[in-house]
């Protein structure tokens, strides 16, 4: 076989009887020669040009973009004991089907005819509002009587004043006759007993002049003592205004404190039946509770509560319902230093979980299995895991997502940015340097005209 000896085996072995030399011979013939080398050289440096679209990866997950369409908690408003499931797992449902009922567990809800026995109190704290009311409307009958009452008496005593004024001045006048009366009698007792010392008048007749004069003096003495008492009488009648004055305006003053307790009573009364009307309202949306319903339509997928019987506190968690119809979206996140590489409306290239794709990142055009979408919300403050949220929705320009694409699907995203030379990209990714994204067109997206400097300045 080594050609050493010259007794050689070569014409007595036929080498194509093994497949050892034949394999040594196939090896031996599939050799590169300098022009496959060549060949190869200049494929791989003309594919160094090829146009490379830069891209940010990260992984997210299947979403909704409405709060309302995400899976939501049925839980209970009150606390209670669970009597009967009208549901199952995996059953679909609509909006205001009966999920649950639940009973009541607190010993002040007991009573079967609790709303009955609390509209009954709720009548009599109604009716005695209204009795309230009609008291309050007695009371100001009386004030207005009182009040009337009191104008009339004043009216009267006025005309009784007027009446004494009168009779003081009658008195008045009396009494200055009668004193005239006095003075003449007096004068004619005088001229009467000067005669008489000269005989010239009778003793009968100076007797009957010193007569006349007592009783004038007598009349002018009793008149005086009317005058006094009709004076003493007018001073009596503006006291007794006062009095009387006084006298009802201690009446009207009850009066209007009885009306103001009246309407205190009435005010707290109508308090006390506002908060029995507010306490029925209560109750009775208490018992509309005890079946809890389905807030939207959708699938049953997750029950908390174990079997019947238990008992459930108000917020815990029942069940678990998806709804029918939800538009997608992808909740992806991104480094900060990535975060000023993506706009809104950034298109972005996704391949979900459970749906075969093969993907070349820099090459959109040729990867398949992949569906199209764009950046619809940003947020502006970081997430706790050091991230930044992005939201992508479907590309309305392109095809639409499966459609059992389900909530919770994992996805693989590429935010899509320049398009750059592949032996650039290479660099840049063996160099770490970050992305080439900034291109000419969106430095200047709106093609701003700039103005010639200034020659000189005046």
């Amino acid at each position: 076989m080594l050609n050493i000896s010259e007794n050689s085996i070569h014409n007595y072995i036929k080498k194509k009887d093994f497949k050892a030399f034949k394999v040594l011979e196939d090896a031996k013939a599939f050799q590169f020669s300098r022009r496959t080398f060549l060949i190869i050289f200049v494929v791989f440096g003309a594919s160094m040009f090829l146009p490379w679209t830069q891209n940010i990866q990260t992984d997210g997950y299947v979403t909704t973009r409405s709060p309302e369409q995400r899976p939501q908690a049925i839980q209970s408003v009150i606390s209670g004991r669970l009597e009967r499931w009208y549901v199952k797992e995996g059953d679909f449902v609509q909006k205001g089907d009966t999920l649950v009922h639940i009973s009541d567990a607190k010993s002040e809800y007991f009573d079967p005819n609790l709303l009955e026995r609390t509209t009954e109190q709720l009548d009599a704290k109604t009716q005695s509002a209204d009795s309230y009311e009609m008291k309050v409307a007695a009371l100001r009958s009386q004030y207005q009587a009182v009040k009337e009452a009191l104008d009339f008496k004043l009216r009267q005593l006025d005309n009784k004043i007027l009446q004494a004024q009168n009779k003081v001045e009658m008195d008045s006048m009396d009494l200055v006759a009668f004193k005239t009366n006095l003075s003449i009698a007096e004068n004619q007792l005088q001229r009467t007993t000067e005669l008489h010392s000269k005989g010239l008048k009778s003793l009968t007749e100076l007797q009957e002049k010193e007569l006349k004069v007592q009783e004038t003096r007598a009349k002018v003495t009793v008149q005086q003592n009317k005058l006094t008492n009709q004076r003493n009488e007018l001073l009596n009648l503006d006291l007794q205004i006062s009095s009387t004055e006084r006298e009802y305006r201690d009446k009207l003053a009850k009066v209007q404190s009885d009306i103001q307790t009246a309407l205190s009573s009435k005010l707290g009364t109508f308090a006390d039946a506002s908060k029995l009307r507010n306490q029925l309202r209560n109750y009775t949306e208490r018992q509309e509770r005890y079946y809890v319903t389905a807030p939207q339509s959708g699938y049953v997928t997750k029950t908390v509560t174990k079997g019947l019987g238990e008992m459930i506190k108000e917020g815990t968690d029942i069940m678990t319902i998806v709804p029918d119809r939800v538009d997608m979206a992808v909740e992806v996140y991104v480094r900060p230093r990535d975060l000023p590489l993506v706009q809104q409306n950034e298109k972005v290239r996704l391949r979900f979980d459970g749906w075969p794709a093969i993907v070349i990142s820099g090459w959109p055009e040729a990867s398949t299995g992949i569906f199209s979408g764009q950046v619809v919300a940003m947020d502006r403050f970081i997430s706790t895991n050091g991230y930044y949220r992005l939201l992508v929705t479907p590309d309305p320009d392109d095809r639409k997502w499966p459609e059992r694409l389900s909530i919770g699907t994992g996805a693989r995203a590429f935010l899509l940015l320049n398009d750059v030379p592949l032996w650039y990209e290479i660099w840049r990714q063996l160099n770490g340097f970050p992305t080439d994204y900034y291109s000419e067109e969106k430095a200047n997206p709106k093609g701003i005209k700039l103005k010639a400097p200034l020659k000189s300045v005046k």
